[in-house]
């Protein structure tokens, strides 16, 4: 797993959640730009699961593949719920969504570094 692609995944992933955060603070439901913003970020996150795919199937692959895929299943599945959660919920509720779901795909980043670097 190439650590420049998870840090980029963790940086945009905290720079949504702080840009939600800053709505939910303010009392403002979530804007079309946001769910752009997640967008990116889920495209980061398909390059990194291709990369992952590829690491995997010319010989390197994670200490224990089935968590370590399981967590690659999971955050590509959170930011898109929350962005369907926040497009049919019109208030700041929607921010905390957004901003509960691009912390869980930090910290997922984090724990697929240390599923791949333990192996």
């Amino acid at each position: 797993m190439t650590p420049p692609l998870l840090y980029a995944v963790a940086l945009a992933a905290l720079a949504l959640a702080c840009w939600s955060g800053w709505f939910a603070v303010r009392d403002r439901a979530v804007v079309l730009r946001q769910l752009w913003g997640a967008a990116v970020v889920e495209g980061l996150m398909v390059v990194q699961a291709v990369v992952a795919g590829v690491q995997h199937l010319t010989g390197a692959e994670p200490a224990e593949p089935a968590v370590f895929w399981g967590y690659v299943v999971t955050q590509l599945v959170l930011l898109p719920a929350a962005a369907l959660w926040a497009f049919a919920e019109r208030t700041r509720w929607s921010s905390v969504v957004m901003v509960v779901a691009a912390v869980a795909v930090a910290f997922l980043q984090l724990r697929l570094d240390q599923t791949w670097a333990a192996a």
